[in-house]
């Protein structure tokens, strides 16, 4: 039996230097950018992505296309990372303008590196780049014009839909409904149309344990009005226990709901017992959720309803519940998967003090999970829960229009917390007119200067990217622009109408924090991109020779076995 050994190579670092290294990964930087910046403004191209399950993945959102992006040299892929990591946490602030991040970042890395290799300070550069674009978020958090008529909400998630009126009115008309507490999700449809879905009280994804419950046989669903309602955080086995309280429910002729983590054995046999022969009034309801978040849940339930959760733990014995510690409502629909409670009767102050919380711990928690579960309860308590169901014919055109929604629901929040500027790059372009007094930035030498003119070259891009992509000659308009602008104007050209007009008026506007969020991710990351002076990265692996298999003997009819 003969066997060749696999060689094992080790594997070794490859380290570049100066502009060597800072060109390597500004080829990177720039096909990155190249195929996110054809998803730009109105008229901007659509992407084809292959993904390694289903059908191919079509799509106008920034991120998307970089996230996708990866490339086999080193150095390369490096420059890419880094610009998906601008786009990424573009994403997650603002949810939107992740193509303008993009842009931006490869606009400002790209002259940085000229800079650089001319001679200047790679550190004082980086400096003048920080103090413009402070500069210019300052001035363009001055301009925003708050958003609060249902007509501005809707120009802007038309605008951010890439033009779509019919999806910018759905989204107005969400907001208008749920209100800007409220929780608005985007869902894949079942018809060829979009449609709208607002849930008015709260609804929870659990439905009766049992169809025994079911009181509308047509319907298959529960439904009681003013109910009586326990919350109980454990799992209730014991029927015993329960015995007590259906008997007050019954005196005082009111149905009893029952939500806990299970009910199961004695327990719900005695339900069913007193449900199905006595014909009592009873529904039994897994709570929702896992852990810490079924045990938030049933508190915001118990809240909102002017209850108390049983708890173990607060000393609570399921024997002793009286009828005031239970949760009251208007009316309770129980259907196989979910439930919804109408008109909780509970304290306006309490649950004013629960939606405070909520809304601090949205404030103080980085996980984007966490976050959303939040932002999930504080919707269900503080407004409601509107969901859009988006149709098509297809599954890549529903992902593509999906795709389209969750950026123009983002840039429509983002407009509602911090205001709206003119639209279609204007914002930024206009903004280098509060960059030319050099004196006033506070520059102290020749090359911070230098940084602070990388930045006023970089806030034409934007705006040429949108015309070029529009067949227009985008460096001649963005001239024809500044020729009149001053720095807070408001007219400027539209590349899907082709129209010259006040851009407000035309409805061709941008969330401020959009704005703002793109350029300091942007230049924060190409700021630190041209202070590289090395940069090092692994040797692609070399395979060994592995011919052991060929050379085995494996025996065989008058072989050596």
């Amino acid at each position: 039996m003969a066997i060749t050994s696999t060689q094992n190579f080790s594997q070794g670092k490859d380290i570049r230097f100066g502009a060597d290294a800072r060109q390597a990964i500004l080829v990177g930087v720039n096909k990155i950018a190249d195929a996110v910046e054809v998803t730009l403004g109105p008229k901007g191209r659509n992407v084809a992505i292959e993904v390694s399950y289903g059908p191919p993945k079509i799509t106008k959102d920034g991120v998307t296309v970089a996230k996708n992006i990866e490339f086999a040299d080193k150095y390369e892929n490096l420059g890419a990372q880094l610009v998906r990591a601008v786009a990424s946490k573009t994403n997650d602030i603002a949810g939107d303008g992740t193509t303008t991040a993009t842009v931006l970042a490869r606009s400002i890395f790209m002259e940085g590196c000229k800079a650089v290799a001319a001679g200047m300070n790679p550190m004082d550069v980086k400096r003048g780049i920080d103090k413009a674009v402070q500069t210019v978020v300052n001035h363009i958090k001055s301009i925003a014009e708050p958003v609060e008529t249902k007509d501005a909400i809707r120009k802007v998630a038309t605008i951010s839909a890439n033009g779509d009126k019919k999806l910018g009115g759905l989204i107005a008309d969400a907001f208008e409904k749920v209100g800007n507490e409220g929780v608005i999700s985007v869902q894949d449809g079942k018809s060829f149309d979009d449609q709208l879905e607002v849930v008015e009280g709260m609804k929870f994804d659990r439905g009766f344990i049992s169809p025994f419950f079911i009181t509308d046989q047509k319907k298959q669903l529960a439904e009681y009005d003013n109910p009586l309602i326990l919350f109980c955080e454990k799992k209730i086995s014991s029927g015993t226990a329960l015995v007590p309280l259906i008997e007050q429910c019954h005196n005082a002729a009111r149905p009893l709901i029952i939500v806990a983590e299970d009910i199961d054995g004695e327990a719900l046999s005695t339900l069913l017992l007193n449900r199905l022969r006595l014909n009592l009034r009873i529904c039994a309801i897994k709570a929702p959720g896992f852990g810490d978040n079924r045990k938030n849940n049933l508190r915001d339930m118990a809240v909102l309803t002017g209850g108390q959760v049983v708890s173990e733990e607060l000393g609570h014995k399921l024997e002793e519940v009286q009828l005031g510690d239970l949760g009251r409502c208007g009316k309770i629909t129980v259907s196989k998967d979910d439930t919804i409670v109408l008109n909780g009767m509970g304290n306006k102050e309490d649950i004013n003090e629960r939606v405070e919380n909520i809304r601090s711990q949205i404030g103080g928690t980085d996980s984007t999970y966490e976050k959303e579960k939040l932002e999930e309860r504080l919707g269900k308590l503080a407004g409601g829960v509107a969901v859009i169901r988006v149709g098509g014919s297809s599954e890549v055109e529903v992902n593509e229009k999906k795709d389209r929604m969750n950026d123009a629901l983002n840039a429509t929040k983002a407009a509602v917390s911090e205001g709206i500027v003119p639209g279609g790059g204007v914002a930024l372009l206009y903004s280098i007119k509060v960059l030319e007094d050099a004196s006033a930035l506070g520059i102290e030498n020749e090359d911070q200067k230098v940084g602070v003119n990388i930045v006023r070259k970089a806030m034409a891009v934007p705006a040429t990217a949108i015309i070029n992509n529009a067949g227009r000659e985008g460096a001649v308009y963005c001239g024809k622009m500044l020729e009149t602008a001053t720095a807070d104007s408001r007219y400027g050209y539209d590349a899907a109408t082709d129209q010259w007009a006040d851009l407000h008026d035309l409805g061709v506007v941008d969330p401020a924090k959009v704005v703002t969020t793109a350029l300091i991710d942007s230049a924060s990351v190409a700021g630190l991109m041209t202070t590289t002076e090395a940069v090092i990265c692994d040797y692609p692996k070399r395979e060994g020779g592995a011919g052991g298999m060929g050379g085995m003997d494996m025996g065989g009819p008058g072989g050596g076995f």
